[in-house]
């Protein structure tokens, strides 16, 4: 009777056992892929709730539907997104991708996507060398699919993966950077901010506008005059820098309005051209990204179109 009492207690403790480490599989593997229920329980029961095989042929999966859907969906509309900025010392990269929904851009698979992508960029820039004290290359969408992670896979591949996730079309529009020399410093910054820091080294910034800025200064320019640069230009738009006194008249247009003659976003007493000279600081590039806006090659394309 003993014996038979024993048994029973032995293997219901034991069933409860591993119902518990299969309960806690599935929930650290939900929680680190950010997979469904269903795909995640199907997965273990597929390999014996081996956590790597399981979460490796989910993300096979994944990539595979992916490809499938971006088949699918590649006609839907992706006018939302973000852009992505980052800072790492001399480089700067800012890079557009876009999906069909605001809800999807807040999706975190879809920031850790934007974050790769800006990182392949910075990346792909370190190993360029250059003359001179400013280097840019830009990105077009084809480009940037190519890139590849240095571990077999390319952007596009990742790009797959993500559409698997989030199910819904997305996009890699466009990436600029910047890579300088000598007493050129950089600076970036994604509106809205999630961060009240100046200058974040080495974080990818994301929101729906960006800003990569390029000063001259013979000093370390300070972060919150660069920071408040880059907002300007977010804000206010300029379609280009300006010269003292040879562009002054364009100032006015709004077609072309000059950098320098605007009104100083943190302080509308004086022109930005003012605030420069009170840094000691020069503007030697800038470049701006708002997400969905169109560009003038898809300007032109549309009305060959009709």
């Amino acid at each position: 009777m003993f014996l038979q009492q024993f048994r029973r207690s032995f293997h219901v403790t034991r069933f409860a056992c591993n119902a518990s480490k299969e309960k806690n599989a599935l929930a650290t593997l939900r929680k680190k892929t950010g997979y469904t229920f269903a795909n995640c329980k199907k997965a273990l029961e597929l390999h014996q709730n081996d956590l790597e095989l399981a979460e490796k042929w989910l993300r096979e999966q994944a990539q595979s539907l992916g490809w499938s859907k971006a088949t699918k969906l590649a006609e839907r509309s992706t006018a939302q997104g973000l852009v992505g900025v980052l800072i790492r010392g001399r480089i700067g990269a800012m890079v557009e991708v876009n999906c069909e929904t605001d809800f999807v851009a807040r999706n975190e698979h879809f920031k850790s996507f934007v974050d790769r992508a800006s990182r392949l960029c910075v990346r792909y820039t370190e190993a360029s060398d250059f003359d001179g004290d400013l280097w840019k290359l830009g990105f077009e969408s084809e480009a940037l699919m190519k890139l590849s992670d240095g571990e077999g896979k390319s952007l596009g591949d990742h790009l797959a993966l993500l559409i698997g996730t989030v199910g819904e079309n997305a996009t890699i529009k466009r990436a600029i950077c910047f890579k300088t020399n000598n007493d050129v410093q950089l600076s970036g910054y994604a509106h809205p901010s999630l961060s009240n820091d100046a200058v974040l080294d080495d974080i990818t910034q994301v929101g729906k506008y960006g800003a990569l800025v390029a000063v001259r200064s013979g000093n370390k320019v300070d972060d919150e005059f660069q920071k408040n640069l880059c907002q300007h230009i977010v804000g206010y738009n300029p379609k280009k820098i300006g010269e003292e006194g040879k562009d002054k008249p364009l100032a006015e247009k709004d077609d072309e309005p000059c950098l320098i003659y605007q009104e100083f976003i943190v302080d509308p007493d004086r022109s930005v051209g003012e605030a420069l000279k009170e840094y000691d600081v020069s503007i030697v590039d800038y470049q701006r990204f708002e997400c969905g806006e169109k560009l003038k090659s898809e300007q032109v394309e549309a009305v060959n179109l009709n």
